[in-house]
């Protein structure tokens, strides 16, 4: 019989620990592994698809690209635009960068999908947004009005990928396609548990885009993350959603925005606090201002009464929750106008307006979603990159 050598086993050893006893690696998002996609944009001439999440440590992925050579010849931008300093629902405007003399083009607003004559010089658009992993966030639309125009005008689309940072749960009714609109296009819960690379793969392969058509898409993955992680994003993806608080209640709290109920806009906790002038049995009040990342919010300047969760600790098992959404319905004294339109596209349908007003508790109206998320469970599967 052979036998090992110690310092073999030792060495054996201490490369099974360095294999398998990592738990701690850092996550490295897909816009920072450059040896994985500077070659393909080489003497191309590439458009750029960002905003201020587009880095790579503390540098600007476009500063990166264009001190490697990289022909960047324009910039599209989405909701809160390139500098990711515009309000939530303020239209975007075309701008020039003014340290680069480039072209940024708006994809928010009237004008949400790149025209054919706003490709026919590129050879390669590049995507590179971070998301937050619930439906109704905008920049899944522009993904999704992106690949189209790709598709259709015959350009390849390479996907830097980025960490969900809600990407650990799945949650919420699954969009009926009556209520599409430019806070959710596709047949998805409100957290999806996707990152939006693995999403790009989804309208791909479920033929979401117009017509059904392909778009000629390469994900670049992200290394060490898995959907068990918790992401801690190094840039704010919105002016409104300012720590990691905010972005773990975002899912819950923003269901608020189709109602008469201010979630914290206009303060400097927003989606951290919710409450409106009429709230009864609320001991926290606030004075909802207008602010640069919140010009008018809801009763500006109107003292809200209402619930402070900035404190809030989450469950160990993470889930979207609908007892603030119930507490308020049933402690805001005009019931009749507690709810607006725009619900219905949040909520992705006619039902659960209905379960509120009805007095359903949270358990029952969780139950009529189970089996449409077991349904998206299953199609889910299929484009996941990552455990």
């Amino acid at each position: 019989m052979k036998v090992l050598k110690p310092a073999l086993i030792a060495g054996f050893i201490f490369f099974m620990q360095s294999v398998c006893c990592q738990p701690d690696l850092k996550i490295i998002p897909a816009a920072e592994r450059t040896d994985n996609y500077f070659l393909q944009l080489l003497n191309k001439k590439v458009a750029l698809v960002a905003n201020q999440t587009s880095r790579i440590g503390n540098v600007h992925l476009l500063d990166t690209l264009l001190r490697s050579g990289i022909n960047v010849r324009k910039i599209f931008c989405p909701e809160h635009g390139f500098h990711g300093n515009i309000s939530a629902g303020e239209r975007v405007k075309n701008d020039i960068d003014p340290s680069t003399g480039i072209r940024i083009i708006s994809l928010y607003g009237k004008h949400n999908k790149p025209r054919p004559s706003e490709l026919s010089d590129v050879d390669i658009v590049l995507f590179d947004i971070q998301d937050v992993g619930v439906r109704f966030y905008t920049y899944l639309s522009t993904l999704n009005y992106v690949m189209e125009a790709c598709a259709e005008n015959g350009k390849k689309l390479i996907l830097l990928d980025r960490p969900n940072p809600n990407g650990f749960y799945i949650d919420g009714p699954v969009l009926d396609l009556k209520y599409k609109s430019f806070a959710g296009l596709n047949p998805v819960p409100i957290v999806y548990g996707m990152t939006i690379g693995e999403y790009a793969l989804m309208l791909n392969g479920e033929k979401w885009l117009k017509d059904g058509v392909h778009c000629n898409l390469v994900v670049i993955a992200c290394e060490n993350y898995t959907h068990q992680s918790k992401y801690k994003l190094p840039v704010n993806p919105s002016p409104n959603l300012t720590n990691m608080q905010s972005i773990y209640l975002y899912p819950s709290l923003a269901l608020f925005e189709g109602t008469s109920i201010n979630v914290g806009r206009g303060t400097d906790f927003p989606f951290q606090v919710f409450g409106n002038p009429i709230m009864q049995n609320c001991s926290f009040s606030y004075i909802p201002k207008s602010l640069p990342a919140s010009k008018f919010p809801l009763h500006k300047d109107t003292l809200c009464y209402g619930t402070d969760l900035r404190k809030y600790s989450f469950p160990d098992s993470n889930k979207l929750t609908l007892k603030w959404l119930i507490f308020a319905y049933k402690n805001c004294q005009a019931k009749d106008s507690f709810f607006n339109n725009y619900f219905y596209n949040l909520s992705g349908n006619n039902i659960l307006v209905n379960q509120i007003k009805s007095g359903l508790a949270e358990e029952e109206i969780r139950k009529s979603w189970q089996q449409d998320i077991e349904k998206f469970k299953v199609l889910r599967s299929k484009y996941l990159i990552y455990k």
